[in-house]
């Protein structure tokens, strides 16, 4: 029988207490003094987002396959639990075991999103281990952090022994098996982490120095030590049909906010839209075998019980098996009671005939991304879809029985004008137009709703926006108060809906995405001010924020308003994700010129990707 970490006591006090517990269906218990590892994986979140995260699920799996390492979990505890172990003194605690997290040999944080910083120090602190990388000795856990923030690792780069850039299933063996030589031996913690830096894919932000100039850019970034390598080359699974993948992912006793069994079909992006993070550090596009698919699927169903599957990937519609794969599923799952979610389906490529097996007894809203108003500034964002697309796409949806239609937009644009936003509510016009004068009275079931949401664009690494300027969020509340006018004004309103995002949290992204190592201390400052959970509205305090850049002298006016020039180092620009600077410059260039670059599969445009050896690259080249 498992002793718990925290009392009963403590659990009646505290809000869903199932967070913390553990014991879910599949996960691993171990004896720990069978392993030589104890590795911990981390979600600075609360538990129902961070049990959704694939990453950690493959990692999770991974990890436990061998057997000289056990992997466990936690998330971030929630701020009722954080008061309460704050107060009485209880160190953070993984959930199988429900030991101190300051027992283990690894504490590895998945960076997901820039406004979970704080969650960062919040775990940190309540596991007693050292905030600071440099005041870590050799009994401390080694803190890794991995994921798509880790692509600019700088803003919390003093907080991580190593960052791991890339993909996880590739070079943590040869990790594992350096730091049990460590583990054993009388090496320093300095020499291992030097050694570990020589792993591929492997970034120690302590062996690295910076200088810069008076005007706050970039001097200098490099190595403190020769046989530390002066750029990181991100670690790429090329053949994902074999790759690592759980077949018994943990199922929570509670419900988590993506509730179901993901399939991952494919990793990367044939698209190329230039805002897109995720299209371009992904590169290059791997798809798995249809017949793994259908492995995986029918195993995961029978090992978690889950009533609905859902596909991984960032278009699903690009998936070429995609027919087969879902026509497979449709006949195994219709006896089973199982339901089908498609996400990530471009309206270009929308198949009615799949939506309408999959959703045959209720009709969702449907989602669709233009993410711009205008055909001009889809152009310049590489978008690919045409006007004609997105209306014809609604149309048959229409048709097909749904009145239900999601929209989501960015505002903020590089190039963007008044004209643009407007197209935002002329378009949701259109589309509801459409409804009106080609679906007949006695064939409306309900009133067609079209909602559109704008979110705050923000300038990412490794996009051919990262030199782009965000606008202020004043100038943003006006946009979105000029398209709110728009939609009130128009023909169809009662059927017309718009939302937009937060600007100041939205600003801080901005800032945290491409900041350097002086916001390190300011995120800290903001930790001890009391702030964590900013992604949560109710949690967020900007004055938190505003008086710890004040307090350390950061202009976020450097960090997001103002224009970059391309011969800028940038904080990042160590780092190689095989995509090139060039290729990136290009874009850059052709963005504003609103040319289109078309996708991978229809011309290589020469991004760099095809130096991992696999995918979309050499699909036509055998």
């Amino acid at each position: 029988m498992r002793k718990l970490a925290l009392s009963d006591e403590i659990l009646m006090s505290i809000e869903k207490p199932a967070r913390y517990i553990g014991g879910e269906y599949n996960s691993v218990m171990k004896d720990k003094e069978q392993v030589d590892v104890r590795f911990c994986m981390c979600f600075p979140d609360v538990y129902e987002i961070g049990m959704s995260h694939l990453g950690i699920q493959i990692l999770y799996d991974m990890f436990n396959r061998r057997e000289d390492t056990w992997c466990e979990r936690v998330y971030s505890p929630w701020p009722d639990l954080h008061k309460v172990m704050k107060e009485q003194h209880i160190p953070l605690f993984a959930l199988e075991s429900q030991d101190p997290l300051k027992e283990f040999d690894f504490l590895g944080i998945t960076l997901q999103y820039e406004m979970c910083y704080t969650n960062i120090l919040q775990v940190l602190d309540l596991a007693e281990i050292p905030i600071w990388s440099k005041d870590r000795e050799k009994g401390d856990p080694i803190v890794i952090g991995g994921g798509p923030c880790s692509y600019n690792p700088e803003p919390i780069a003093d907080f991580f022994d190593i960052f791991y850039i890339g993909e996880g299933e590739t070079v943590y063996g040869d990790l594992i098996e350096l730091y049990k030589i460590y583990k054993h031996s009388d090496m320093t913690r300095e020499e291992f982490l030097i050694k570990v830096s020589q792993i591929p894919g492997l970034y120690v932000p302590a062996l690295y120095d910076v200088t810069y100039h008076e005007d706050g850019t970039i001097a200098s970034f490099g190595p403190k030590y020769e046989e530390v390598p002066k750029t990181i080359l991100k670690q790429v699974v090329t053949d994902m049909s074999s790759a690592v993948y759980p077949e018994k992912p943990v199922v929570s006793y509670m419900k988590v906010t993506q509730d179901r069994v993901v399939l991952e079909i494919m990793r990367g992006c044939i698209r190329g839209c230039r805002f897109c993070q995720a299209g371009m550090i992904y590169r290059p596009t791997r798809p798995k075998d249809v017949n793994v698919l259908k492995h995986y699927a029918e195993a995961m169903l029978d090992n978690t019980g889950q009533e609905e599957i859902t596909f991984s990937s960032l278009s699903s519609s690009d998936y070429q098996s995609l027919p087969e794969l879902t026509d497979c599923l449709i006949e195994k799952m219709d006896n089973n009671h199982v339901n089908i979610s498609l996400p990530s389906l471009r309206i270009d490529a929308f198949s009615l005939d799949v939506m309408q097996k999959i959703q045959d007894i209720k009709k969702n809203s449907l989602t669709f991304a233009p993410e711009a108003g205008t055909q001009r500034l889809r152009n310049v964002i590489n978008k690919g879809l045409t006007k004609e697309n997105i209306l014809n796409g609604s149309l048959q949806a229409f048709l097909g029985g749904w009145n239900k239609v999601k929209l989501y937009f960015m505002m903020g644009l590089p190039t963007e004008t008044y004209d643009d936003i407007t197209g935002i509510a002329d378009l949701s016009e259109e589309i509801s137009e459409l409804y009106f004068a080609n679906i007949p009275k006695e064939k409306r079931d309900g009133r067609v709703m079209v909602s559109a949401s704008a979110s705050y664009f923000v300038p990412k690494p490794f996009t051919p926006f990262q030199w782009a300027p965000m606008i202020t969020p004043e100038e943003f509340q006006k946009r979105a108060y000029f398209v709110k006018d728009k939609f009130r004004e128009a023909k169809n309103h009662k059927s017309l809906k718009f939302a937009y995002h937060e600007a100041d949290i939205t600003i801080l992204e901005g800032l945290l995405a491409r900041g350097d190592r002086k916001l390190c201390q300011a995120i800290y400052d903001v930790y001890q001010s009391g702030q964590i959970f900013d992604a949560w509205t109710e949690y967020f305090d900007k004055s938190n924020w505003d008086n710890a850049l004040e307090k350390n002298h950061i202009d976020i006016g450097f960090y997001t308003y103002r224009d970059r020039s391309v011969d800028e180092i940038l904080p990042w620009d160590f780092i190689d994700i095989g995509v090139t600077r060039k290729f990136m410059e290009k874009e850059w260039e052709r963005a504003q010129a609103e040319v289109v670059t078309p996708n991978c599969r229809m011309k290589c445009s020469g991004c760099g990707a095809a130096k991992f050896g696999g995918g979309v690259c050499f699909e036509n080249k055998n």
